[in-house]
């Protein structure tokens, strides 16, 4: 096979990167894994046929990743050379890697089980994939491909019944269906008997169209259809836009961060409302909030006092924190130098009343590299080279149960820390405890004026559909918003400007089935995909021995 072959997968690489957030060509994706078809057929003519997949699928989905994250370098700067160089490449190594796995076993289950077999099988292996990339100790799934629509919420309605997987496997039947469709078309120009390949042509281009079609049609009618449910709550979500590399944790004291946020909550507040959403580590910047005596720190006392005003008030801000223990009480506890006490460090959400209770809630889906140690069991002699955004050092403590904040009328909400308004379903899981209500702290500001916070925003818009959510979104730096329950963006702020919004979200009780069922879709696929691999091993030993005996 020809090297200029390589420009097929290269192509598709570029086609994702196009169909990618903030860009706005998203129904490229419905196209875009074609050259890579294409690719893998004129790889059965080169000498050895699953070396070119590898080196050709490699090359697109590096494209793909390379393009689409370039903005992690912005993040990595801040961290050290060794680490920085590992915070760049591990999210786009690993995410190449398991984009390419699904193509190479396509090739193979081709080889022993058809075309056809091998495209199903094909979807399988790649949702397995990604639910992987939401699982394990690299979880990473960013560019999972059911979020490439984010910014087109009026095309995917339907996620309150699949969720993002269910956006995965209509875009990737999609393509398959306009390859064969293509190849089809390209047959019938090659080879005698046309009469016949037109048949076989149209048999191939209706399933392509009523696949494609059908789902954006059901959606269009929802969109249309859909009421919002639950009674209104008033709202103020705070940027305080204060530069997280500089003056965010050395330039500006606590006390006037603190003057900044209650200024701006003061700004846009009615006397009825509920919520002020923070951000991310809004609190507890100069010295993480110690919380076995939370209750005597500086900054819930300013925001007590603040709520005084507001008779229903709730104060949902991201805060660093740190819990102190007599003992080793926590696999990542960590012993001061000069006492006997041990303490672990926190990236915590916080909701405060205006009774004078304090809610806590500790992040569970820590970002691999900069706020946990993959695999640290196995790892850990590496440990002392991790460092998180907030200047600490090593793994940060996690919550491992899902704690929704309950307000004093019984509003209950999900507090949601940055990178977790990612993970589908785990913020489902936390609705299924009770919530009516999103609130998404974050901290876009690591990664400067790039994709990166305008991606991180989009995807809360899936969250919204998935579990009919209305979702206050508080970002120190980046896009803070207001989602209804369709996906639509009510009010949002703008980049790199200290702002706050304010308006009123619905509190729905119901739960959809997406909510109910979780990641279903990737469940099954897990399951087809062991089914696969194992049907595959017997086939090869078959085939092997089959020769043997000749």
């Amino acid at each position: 096979m020809r090297k200029s072959k390589l420009y097929l997968p290269l192509l598709s690489g570029v086609l994702c990167w196009l169909a990618w957030p903030p860009l706005p060509f998203a129904p490229l994706l419905l196209l875009a894994l074609v050259p890579m078809f294409y690719f893998a057929d004129h790889a059965l003519r080169s000498p050895n046929p699953g070396k070119t997949v590898l080196v050709g699928a490699m090359l697109g989905f590096a494209t793909w990743n390379t393009l689409s994250l370039y903005w992690i370098y912005f993040v990595a700067s801040g961290v050290g050379a060794f680490v920085g160089v590992a915070v760049v490449l591990v999210p786009i190594l690993f995410g190449t890697f398991l984009m390419t796995l699904p193509f190479f076993l396509y090739h193979k289950t081709r080889k022993y089980a058809g075309s056809t077999v091998a495209l199903i099988a094909f979807c399988a292996y790649w949702i397995s994939a990604e639910y992987l990339h939401h699982s394990w100790d690299f979880a990473f799934p960013w560019l999972t491909l059911g979020n490439g629509f984010a910014q087109f919420p009026w095309l995917i309605q339907w996620y309150e019944y699949t969720g993002v997987f269910g956006g995965t496997l209509w875009i990737l039947a999609v393509n398959m269906l306009a390859y064969r469709a293509l190849s089809g078309f390209l047959a019938r120009n090659r080879e005698p008997g046309k009469g016949t390949q037109r048949v076989l042509l149209l048999k191939r281009c209706l399933p392509l169209a009523l696949t494609a079609l059908v789902p954006i049609g059901v959606s269009l009618v929802i969109y249309a259809t859909y009421v919002e449910k639950g009674s209104p709550v008033h709202l103020v979500v705070v940027q305080p836009n204060l530069d997280p590399y500089g003056e965010k944790y050395n330039g500006v004291s606590e006390k006037e961060q603190l003057l900044r946020l209650v200024t701006l909550s003061d700004s846009l507040a009615h006397p009825n409302t509920e919520y002020f959403v923070w951000p991310e580590t809004a609190i507890g910047t100069e010295q993480p909030l110690v919380e076995n005596r939370i209750y005597d720190e500086y900054s819930i006392q300013v925001i007590q006092g603040f709520l005084e005003q507001y008779r229903n008030g709730n104060v949902i801000t991201g805060a660093s924190s740190m819990r102190l223990y007599d003992s080793q009480a926590t696999p990542t506890a960590r012993k001061f130098r000069d006492a006997g006490q041990y303490y672990d460090f926190y990236n915590t959400a916080l909701q405060v009343e205006n009774n004078g209770r304090v809610q806590l809630y500790h992040k569970n889906k820590l970002v691999p590299g900069v706020e946990q140690f993959p695999y640290q069991q196995y790892l850990g002699f590496l440990g002392s080279l991790m460092m998180d955004m907030g200047g600490t050092s090593g793994t940060l403590g996690h919550e491992d149960e899902q704690t929704v904040f309950y307000s004093q009328s019984g509003i209950g909400v999900v507090p949601a820390i940055c990178y977790e308004s990612v993970f589908g379903g785990f913020v489902a899981d936390f609705v299924r405890h009770g919530a009516q209500l999103i609130c998404i702290v974050t901290n876009d500001g690591w990664w400067g004026n790039t994709a990166g916070y305008k991606q991180h925003a989009s995807y809360a818009r899936l969250r919204a559909i998935e579990n009919r959510r209305s979702i206050a979104r508080s970002a120190n730096t980046g896009i803070s918003m207001l989602i209804d329950q369709r996906g639509n963006v009510m009010a949002q702020t703008e980049w790199w400007v200290p702002s706050a919004v304010a308006g009123e979200l619905k509190l729905n009780a119901e739960t959809t089935f997406y909510t109910r069922h979780g990641d279903y879709l990737a469940r099954i696929a897990t399951g087809i995909t062991l089914l696969s691999l194992v049907g595959l091993l017997i086939l090869s030993v078959a085939r092997n021995a089959g020769k043997q005996t000749a």
